[in-house]
Order: structure tokens, then C-alpha cells, then sequence
């Protein structure tokens, strides 16, 4: 017998060609970028879908946010929570959807057609394939992209398995088979989704959608700040080991330095020309962008 899950499996009734997606969104006081969010879930074009938003006691006016746009959101709640894994947690029991799809405040859809357009892919996908990925971009405050990040699974499963997350949430759809075993473990403070899906892509395999951009990150996340790049790697080593991927210490040594580099190009250059610099470094040693990203 399986130990029961966050979830309680896929209900026959949701089974259908076109899946149920059920969006979660994870806030804490992000009133300034809450109803792009939002809207950019209600924009969709796409019918089978419901929005599930967890707050973590806001008290910036997000709560009012969330009040204006109640008809809009299948389940809300706000109360105090501890981080972003754990909010994510609570929606799960929320959802009822075939695939999930995880979100921050400061996310939102890159246009009105992603979930129609991807929707075909998660169909095709499952079974045996429970993930499916697409393209992210990364803009800044103005809402102008600094780099796309996107690359077929193929060339990224090895820097996945041996440095970082490399499938970043943003553009990432899970099956929900991923959580009948568990959730995402909170004692993470960053990387909790890279080991949720360390559990399953160290044997299993994703479907990367190439001509889809999923959803646009603002710089300046949890995982972009100066001061978290090195808990980031940290914790990446430590998903590492709990599933047992053997990591060398050469492999180990260039995770760090490469975030060394990235410090150094922050300071310099900040987070616009560190993407510029990245871009036209990976063009040089003619290596796709999506096998070397640091974000």
C-alpha cells in the first residue's frame, strides 16, 4: 500500500482530453504585482482551469486584492504560513485538477493562449511522462525580457541530476500522480521544487514544449537575490544527497564557482547586464543557453 499523500490521486472525472489544470499561487504581501497575476489566470483562453491562491497573512492591501477578485479565484485563504513550499502545500488540497502548475505573486501567464496551447502536450504527455515543460522569461521592473531560458531535456538532464534546477517552476506543468507520495518538503527554503522533481527525473523523464513561452519571472526572486545564491547551492546539494545522486566534488566545486562569477557580475554590471553577459558568453562557447542557467 502506497503512504498516503498530499493528494489523493486523479479522480476519473477529471480524466478528459482536456485536462482540468489547477494554477496555485503562493503570496505574501505582493500587492503590487497580485492583480497582474491574476489576470493573467483569468485572461486564459483556455476553459478547464481553476485558480487556487494561498496568502500568508499580507498586510500590505493584498488581502483586499484577493477580496475584489473572489468570483475569479476557485479557493483563497489568508493566514500565516512558513514560506512559499508550505503555501504551496496547503493548496495542494485544494486542487482537483489532472496537472498542477505552481506560481508566485510576482509571476504571471505570458499570454492568453498558453494553458489552450499546452494543454494538447499534457494530453499526449501522460501516461508515462508526468512532466512538461516550456520556455520562462526573465524581465525586469519596466516588463522588459533580459533572457529566455528553455531547452529540450535531453541536453539539460545531467546538469539537472548533478548541479541545479534547470526546469525552473515557472514554466513547468506537473502531473498530479507527482504528489501521491508526498508534497514539497519544506525544510527547503529555495529549492524545494528542485527536489520534488529530483524524486522523479533522477530515473524518470520531462517533455520539453519548444515554442512556448509559459510565464514571465521578475528579477529580484527568492532564487535571484545576491544574498540566497549560495543557500541556493547549498540546498541543491543537499536535494542531491537525500536522493541519492552521486555528486562529485569537481561537480560540486563548479556549482559554487559559477555562483562566485554570478556575484561578481551582480556587483559589476547588476541584474540586466549579468543576463546580457551570460547571453553573449554561452553564444561564444556555442553551449545552449538552458545548459548553463543560473537562475
Amino acid at each position: 500500500m502506497k503512504p498516503k499523500g498530499m493528494i489523493d490521486g486523479t479522480p476519473d472525472e477529471i480524466i478528459r482530453r482536456n485536462p482540468l489544470i489547477s494554477v496555485i499561487v503562493a503570496v505574501f504581501n505582493a500587492v503590487a504585482t497580485l492583480q497582474r497575476c491574476i489576470d493573467s489566470f483569468s485572461d486564459q483562453t483556455y476553459p478547464d482551469k481553476e485558480l487556487i491562491i494561498i496568502d500568508g497573512g499580507s498586510n500590505d492591501g493584498s488581502l483586499n486584492v484577493l477580496e475584489a477578485n473572489a468570483n475569479r479565484i476557485t479557493y483563497w485563504e489568508s493566514k500565516p504560513d512558513r514560506g512559499i513550499y508550505h503555501a504551496w502545500n496547503k493548496g495542494l488540497a485544494h486542487t482537483r485538477g489532472e496537472w498542477l502548475y505552481f506560481m508566485g505573486a510576482d509571476d504571471y501567464f505570458w499570454s492568453s493562449d498558453v494553458l489552450d496551447r499546452m494543454a494538447p502536450h499534457l494530453t499526449a504527455a501522460y501516461p508515462p511522462l508526468a512532466v512538461v515543460y516550456g520556455r520562462r522569461a526573465l524581465v525586469n521592473d519596466k516588463g522588459q525580457t533580459l533572457s529566455l531560458w528553455g531547452q529540450n531535456w535531453a541536453r539539460i538532464r545531467q546538469e539537472f541530476l548533478q548541479h541545479q534546477m534547470t526546469i525552473p517552476h515557472q514554466c513547468l506543468f506537473h502531473h498530479r500522480s507527482l504528489f501521491l507520495n508526498g508534497g514539497f518538503d519544506e525544510t527547503f527554503r529555495i529549492t524545494g521544487d528542485y527536489e520534488l522533481l529530483l524524486r522523479y527525473l533522477k530515473w524518470g523523464e520531462a517533455r520539453f514544449v519548444e515554442n512556448l513561452i509559459v510565464a514571465g519571472m521578475r528579477v529580484g526572486g527568492l532564487s535571484t537575490t545576491r544574498t540566497n545564491l549560495i543557500t541556493m547551492v547549498r540546498e541543491n546539494i543537499r536535494a542531491q544527497k537525500k536522493n541519492r545522486i552521486p555528486v562529485s566534488v569537481l561537480h560540486q566545486g563548479w556549482a559554487f564557482a559559477k555562483i562566485v562569477a554570478r556575484l561578481g557580475l551582480l556587483q559589476v554590471a547588476g541584474e540586466r547586464g549579468t543576463a546580457r553577459l551570460t547571453s553573449i558568453w554561452h553564444k561564444l562557447i556555442q553551449k545552449p543557453r538552458g545548459q548553463r542557467c543560473f537562475l
